[in-house]
Parts: C-alpha cells; sequence; structure tokens
C-alpha cells in the first residue's frame, strides 16, 4: 500500500497550527529536526490523512451552513494540511487504520513505525471550539523515527513489513 506525502509541517512552538516547510530532517530517536515537538518518546512524529481534514472542513462548512452562515470563509486556510498540528500530511493512505507496529518508509530513505493512534486533544483546541469535534482524537497518528532521511512534498508513503519490536 501506497500514498503520497502532501504537505511536511512544523513549528516552533506547541499548541499552534504547523506550517509547511519544503523539506524536513527525520532524526532517530528525536522526530522533525527544528520542531517544536520532537524528542524522545512515542509522539516523535504526528501525521494526519489529507482526506481526514478534508472530512473536517466539510464538516465545519456544515455546522456554518445549519446556523445559517451561506459560508465558513474562515474553514479554507484554517484547515489546511498542518492545522491540526501535524508533521506529515499524507494523501491516498488510511494511516489512522494501521494497526501499530506498522512501518512506513517516508521518501527513499526515512522509515518510521506507527506507535500510537489518537490523542487527547489540550483544552485550547481552536477546531473543538469552533465546531465541538475534531478528527485527531480518532485519526491523528504517532510514529517513532527508525531511519533518519530528508522527507519533501510528493515524496512516496509505503507500507514496509511490521517490525518485530521486541528486537531492539
Amino acid at each position: 500500500m501506497t500514498g503520497k506525502l502532501t504537505s511536511v509541517n512544523i513549528s516552533l512552538r506547541k499548541h499552534v497550527p504547523k506550517e509547511p516547510v519544503a523539506e524536513a530532517e527525520l532524526r532517530p530517536g528525536h522526530g522533525v529536526v527544528g520542531d517544536a515537538h520532537a524528542g524522545p518518546g512515542d509522539r516523535q512524529v504526528s501525521l494526519l490523512g489529507a482526506e481526514s481534514i478534508e472530512r473536517q472542513k466539510q464538516a465545519l462548512l456544515a455546522a456554518a451552513n445549519g446556523r445559517g452562515v451561506a459560508s465558513c470563509p474562515t474553514a479554507g486556510p484554517q484547515l489546511a494540511p498542518g492545522a491540526f498540528a501535524e508533521n506529515l500530511t499524507v494523501s491516498g493512505l488510511e494511516v489512522w487504520k494501521l494497526p501499530v507496529g506498522t512501518c512506513l518508509r517516508v521518501g527513499r530513505e526515512a522509515v518510521i513505525e506507527i506507535s500510537r493512534i489518537g490523542k487527547e486533544c489540550h483544552r485550547g483546541c481552536a477546531i473543538y471550539r469552533r465546531l465541538g469535534d475534531c478528527v485527531m482524537p480518532r485519526e491523528g497518528v504517532f510514529a517513532r523515527v527508525i531511519r533518519g532521511g530528508l522527507v519533501r512534498p510528493d515524496d512516496e508513503v509505503r507500507v514496509e513489513e511490521r517490525r518485530d519490536t521486541d528486537r531492539e
């Protein structure tokens, strides 16, 4: 199974949307170099499907229309890749349906291992406050970096064989 890296995103502070960048380095045991969330642990890199963002955007637009608002002009920019503070936005691959332990090759060199599906949103989550819902607790994915490398938009994201986690 393969997908495509739609966007690579970083932020210098936590609890804010991430901004797209032309490339980023994934470092083993650390995560995305230069990102505020990088560090040891099982949440070194966050992923979200572009399709998940689109579903959330459509829900926000529907909620606005349900309140008699013809459109929600701020939904587009606010729900662009990085809006959910994900490092990697992936299209064509339902990453949230892959089991923990699944490895993904991102680009030519980088390999990450899914370590967690979902998260608790922080209290100040702007998306949740506006919509009453946020996709990250259900479809956000976290991973550890197994093999480092540079990643860029348009890189292939390929499911690799599941690792034997008892070996390390």
